[in-house]
């Protein structure tokens, strides 16, 4: 669920038998990318699947894997577009396997699943030229010719002014001109064609939801160009390409201008108006909803605290004033919530902090009596969200030095404080020249329009300092986060012993009726107030779908023979919830348990690590997929995002991913998200998610003086024991389960009723036993001798306590552990 990142490059020389009619390719360069896993595109299955039969797996690479291995030196593996090239009867052989076992949805087999890369290439029209006659692209490229935009292209983004992931709808330009809903993606149309680049969260979903006008660009994988590099290769050189300088950060604009200038291309900056608001006629309002104090027991810190230590940075540093576009981080530095972007409780809004005052742009609607007597203790004044650029301008005249992430604050913004930066400096250079040619000193003439363009005397461009300050927890947002994960854990306890019945009396459930009865139970909870993003309730293939949405009219039924995969959160007044669980309610595959035993042992290899401080959180990505690495296996995402306190769900600057460029080091204090995962592609798909607090580490040395840091768990909620594989797993991970499923009953059964409690005890406490499953024979000989000679021995005791545990309830939980763990011990 993370974002801005260096571009990885993979080199791959693919070499065709000696035997093959056709010549060999030359060594292909990969585009650049963005959002790839460190995949290598090796075309062979591991060792230890051999024996299997083979499958498409959900790998970043489109893979061509044949029913059974090639013949020894026969021709190697290769993509299929390769295929296509080189062999139209092995693409047609391939295409027709690979339909046939798409339909295949048993979950004990071994399903070969149609790679997402060529899903629609047979699709009549797809060639994404426009032909089928899509209106809104017909109303959008007559716009173009108009005398003022009269561009060859424009680029549509996901993002709102904010560079917000989630947005009010009437900001969703891109979902509305595509048809495609998922939360990250950019399209691009020029006067010809159309396409839209997402990641591999959303690869299954947008096959699903595009017309065949539109060309989908699967970002990361093998050959997929960028937006530019597209550009570049379909339009002519000269071009004029347009955007909403609103929506693209003052960087994510520098950079695309640089390369669209390699073909001489100019980028064009609409910002009077946005070409996909002119044709969408039904445009729903923009948000209005009231605004609330963020309550001062779970915000830890008052806003003229937090004001004043922002002020000393701006000294610091040198400037006047800084400019706060981050919904997240104006709600933050406020301590001001709001409900204008759904399942994220922030508002539309720009601060501007200065070294004496500090002024809020908003709509006065939103603005309750309450909210402006907490503002104004604050010294913050009201101004109308639209003036934020007139205010930047004024700003700008006046000389101000001006702090502005140019990561997050939109071109708009940054363009008109440079250009009437630029007009006042040239204005004060001129005015110095007159005073030289009245006999003046030349010292007067120290600030020339130059140093305007290099951008050194007006403006600072660094990473906001809130956001560093925002992810660091406090003691009360630790507490709170806590409190509130809590009560989440005792919510979901309750709906899955709910469902867990549902199916066992052979109802009737849909995705869809599963995430509301969550919403109903989690609604019961103190101080919930919504979800912190649409729950992810995936059946079966659906759940391969990684950001998977369920709707009413086009949803599945949960049942029994597949893998049900389940990502939900919740907003609570002092917390912000994210938790993900797989389980199966028959018999789940031999397959599909060692692929939930492999994210599991990746799981408990990021929760156990321990690390010096400093360290980015790309650096641990690699415990995570290590265990499915090690036979072929990988997922499309990043392993762990931030978390704000009773905030977005998705905070940052901290993430734990394969994109290398993001640098920000894991502090203490900071919440990260722990959930790597499997996808097969229309099979199941698996995933295991926690929250994890980054603390210091008490260790016994300090190499160099350096402190290090580890986790601590905020999420406790059972992970299904049926769908561990035990002979995979190490002592020590059983032991993380069996310790991971104490503290949950610890923490949790207080606070449920009887049934609930019963049924959490029976989901904790069956890992008691793993360890007599996962010894050889011989100790399996021994522990059954054992056990033999105990019961003979200690046949009353044992049955007073087992009649003790099966009347649940109440009872020390240590007490019927003991039980259990010393049976396993013997």
């Amino acid at each position: 669920m993370y974002n801005f990142c260096n571009r990885l490059a993979v080199r791959s020389h693919l070499i065709l038998a000696p035997h093959h009619s056709h010549p060999a390719p030359l060594p292909m360069e990969s585009a650049l990318f963005s959002s790839s896993p460190l995949s290598a595109f090796v075309p062979r299955s591991p060792p230890s699947l051999a024996s299997r039969p083979l499958r498409l797996l959900s790998l970043p690479f489109s893979l061509l894997i044949h029913h059974s291995p090639p013949p020894r030196g026969g021709p190697p593996l290769l993509p299929r577009r390769l295929l296509r090239r080189f062999s139209p009867a092995a693409y047609a052989d391939a295409d027709a396997a690979a339909a046939s076992a798409a339909e295949s949805r048993s979950s004990g087999d071994r399903v070969v699943a149609r790679p997402s890369s060529e899903l629609r290439m047979g699709r009549p029209g797809g060639s994404g030229t426009g032909v089928a006659g899509d209106e809104k692209l017909r109303s959008l490229r007559e716009l173009f010719a108009r005398p003022d935009v009269a561009i060859d292209a424009y680029i549509i983004p996901s993002q709102d002014a904010h560079q917000s992931e989630f947005i009010a709808e009437c900001f969703m330009r891109r979902a509305y001109l595509t048809g495609f809903t998922g939360s990250a993606g950019t399209a691009v149309v020029t006067k010809e064609k159309a396409a839209l680049w997402t990641d591999g969260r959303y690869f299954l979903q947008a096959e699903k939801q595009l017309s065949p006008d539109w060309i989908l660009m699967r970002s990361g994988n093998q050959g997929v160009p960028t937006t530019s590099e597209w550009l570049n290769d379909v339009l002519p050189a000269g071009c004029r390409i347009g955007i909403d300088p609103f929506l693209f950060s003052h960087d994510a604009a520098e950079e695309l201008k640089e390369a669209i200038s390699k073909k001489n291309h100019e980028l064009i900056l609409i910002k009077d108006f946005n070409l996909v608001d002119e044709i969408w006629k039904s445009r729903p309002k923009p948000p209005g909803k009231p605004t609330r104090v963020h309550d001062i027991k779970y915000a830890g810190v008052d806003v003229l605290s937090k004001l004043s230590s922002l002020r000393s940075v701006l000294v610091e540093n040198g400037c006047t004033a800084i400019v706060i576009s981050m919904l997240d981080e104006v709600a933050w530095l406020l301590n001001m919530r709001g409900s204008d972007v759904p399942n994220s409780p922030v508002f539309y809004s720009y601060l501007i902090v200065e070294i004496s005052h500090a002024t809020l742009f908003v709509d006065n609607n939103k603005v309750t009596p309450g909210v402006l007597d907490h503002l104004k203790s604050a010294g913050v004044e009201l101004k109308p969200y639209e003036e934020i650029l007139s205010e930047v301008e004024s700003l700008a005249a006046k000389g101000a030095k001006l702090w502005l992430d140019t990561s997050c604050v939109n071109a708009a913004i940054v363009s008109i404080f440079r250009s009437a930066c630029e007009r006042h400096f040239t204005r004060l250079a001129t005015k110095s020249r007159k005073q030289l040619n009245n006999g003046a000193s030349s010292d007067l003439i120290s600030i020339k329009s130059e140093d305007i363009r290099n951008g050194i005397p007006n403006g600072l461009y660094k990473v906001s300092p809130v956001a560093i300050a925002k992810a660091v927890k406090n003691k009360a947002e630790i507490e709170g986060m806590k409190n509130s994960h809590l009560r989440d854990a005792a919510a979901l306890s309750e709906f899955w012993c709910w469902m867990e019945q549902e199916v066992k009396n052979n109802l009737t459930l849909t995705e869809v009726a599963v995430a509301d009865k969550l919403f109903e139970f989690r609604k019961q909870q103190e101080g919930f107030i919504d979800t912190s993003f649409d729950t992810i309730s995936g059946y079966g293939a659906n759940g391969a779908v990684i950001h998977y949405k369920p709707t009413s009219d086009s949803c599945s039924f949960v049942g029994t023979d597949n893998l049900f995969l389940l990502d939900s959160g919740g907003q609570y007044v002092d917390g912000t919830t994210d938790i993900t669980r797989t389980v199966h309610f028959g018999e789940p595959s031999a397959w599909q348990k060692e692929c939930f035993t492999r994210v599991l042992q990746g799981h408990i290899a990021l929760d156990q690590a321990i690390f010096p401080e400093r360290m980015p959180g790309f650096v641990l990505d690699v415990l995570a997929r290590s265990s499915l690495w090690k036979v072929g296996l990988d997922y499309r995402h990043g392993t762990g995002h931030g978390v704000g306190a009773a905030l977005n769900v998705h905070e940052g600057p901290q993430s734990i991913s394969f994109r290398f460029g993001n640098l920000t080091a894991l502090q203490n204090g900071m919440i990260v998200s722990n959930e790597p995962g499997y996808y097969e592609d229309h099979s199941f798909g698996i995933r295991i998610e926690n929250l994890l607090l980054v603390k210091e580490v008490d260790l016994p040395n300090s190499y160099g003086g350096i402190g290090f840091l580890g986790f601590e768990k905020l999420t406790f909620v059972p992970i299904q024991s049926k769908l561990i594989d035990t002979s995979l797993l190490s002592p020590m991970e059983i032991k993380w389960v069996n310790d991971y499923h104490s503290q949950v009953w610890e923490k949790v059964s207080p606070l449920v009723n009887v049934a609930v409690r019963d049924w959490l005890w029976r989901n904790t406490s069956h890992a008691a036993c793993w360890t007599l499953k996962s010894r050889g024979k011989m100790r399996t000989q021994l522990m059954s001798t054992c056990l033999i000679l105990s019961i003979s021995m200690f046949a009353r005791p044992i049955k007073q306590q087992r009649s003790v545990r099966e009347r649940g309830g109440g009872g020390s939980r240590q007490g019927g552990r003991a039980v259990d763990s010393g049976l396993g011990v013997i």
